[in-house]
C-alpha cells in the first residue's frame, strides 16, 4: 500500500479529556522544536494547497519564535531511493518510498536555515530510532519537545510516545500537524492526550513562548 490521496479537512484543535488537563507549559529554556517529515514527497498527496499552506504557516510561526529565542530546532527527513534493506518492514507497508531528487526536499516556506536548524536523517516512524536526537536533547538540557508535521497518527504520534518514554514532555501542536483524514488526525490527538503528551494549538505555543 502506498500513501493515499488526502482530501481537504479542517485541522482539529480540541480533544475531549477523561482526566484532568496536564499543567505543563512550554518553557523557552527547556523546549526544542521538531519539524517532522515536511518533505515534498509526503505533502504531494494533499489535494488542497490550502491545507498545506495553513500547516506550513503555523509551523513557520513557531519556528521563527524558536529561532528568536535560541530554542533548538530539529527536522526529520528521509533519504530518497532507499534499498530494500534500508527500508526494512516499511517496504511491506508503504512500498519503495520516495525517489531521489526534488521529492526529498523540505517544502517551500520551511527550508532549514543554516546555523539555526538541525536536520536528522529519518529511518523509521520515530524520530528517535537510529538517530542521535535523544543525545542532542540531553546535551542541550532540553526535556520538552514541540512536535509539528506529518503524519499525525504515524510518525508524529510514535515520536511523541518515544519522547514520553524518555521523560521528555511532548507538546503535540494540533493545527500544525497533518494526517490522512480528520478521523486519523483526531485519533492521534486523543491517543497523545490520554497516553503520552499535551495537545496544544499554535497560538498556545506562541503565547507561552512570548
Amino acid at each position: 500500500m502506498g500513501i493515499p490521496r488526502i482530501k481537504y479537512y479542517d485541522a482539529p484543535t480540541k480533544v475531549d479529556l477523561v482526566r484532568s488537563p496536564l499543567p505543563w507549559k512550554v518553557e523557552p529554556d527547556r523546549a526544542a522544536l521538531l519539524v517532522h517529515d515536511m518533505q515534498n514527497y509526503f505533502l504531494r498527496p494533499y489535494e488542497s494547497d490550502v491545507f498545506v499552506n495553513k500547516m506550513v504557516a503555523n509551523i513557520d510561526a513557531i519556528r521563527r519564535i524558536c529561532h528568536a529565542l535560541d530554542i533548538p530546532t530539529f527536522y526529520t527527513a528521509q533519504s530518497g531511493g532507499q534499498s530494500a534493506g534500508m527500508r526494512g518492514l516499511l517496504l511491506d507497508f508503504w512500498g519503495e518510498g520516495m525517489p531521489k531528487g526534488a521529492a526529498q526536499a523540505i517544502v517551500q516556506g520551511l527550508e532549514p536555515v543554516e546555523g539555526k536548524d538541525q536536520v536528522l536523517e529519518k529511518h523509521r516512524y520515530s524520530a528517535f530510532v537510529k538517530s542521535d536526537l535523544l543525545e542532542r536533547l540531553a546535551q542541550q538540557r532540553r526535556n520538552q519537545l514541540i512536535i509539528c508535521g506529518v503524519y499525525a497518527h504515524i510518525g508524529c504520534q510514535v515520536t511523541a510516545t518515544d519522547a514520553f518514554m524518555a521523560d521528555i514532555k511532548p507538546f503535540f501542536v494540533a493545527d500544525a500537524l497533518g494526517d490522512f483524514s480528520l478521523e486519523r488526525h483526531e485519533m492521534a490527538l486523543r491517543y497523545v492526550a490520554h497516553c503520552s503528551g499535551k495537545v496544544v494549538t499554535t497560538s498556545q505555543v506562541l503565547n507561552e513562548l512570548v
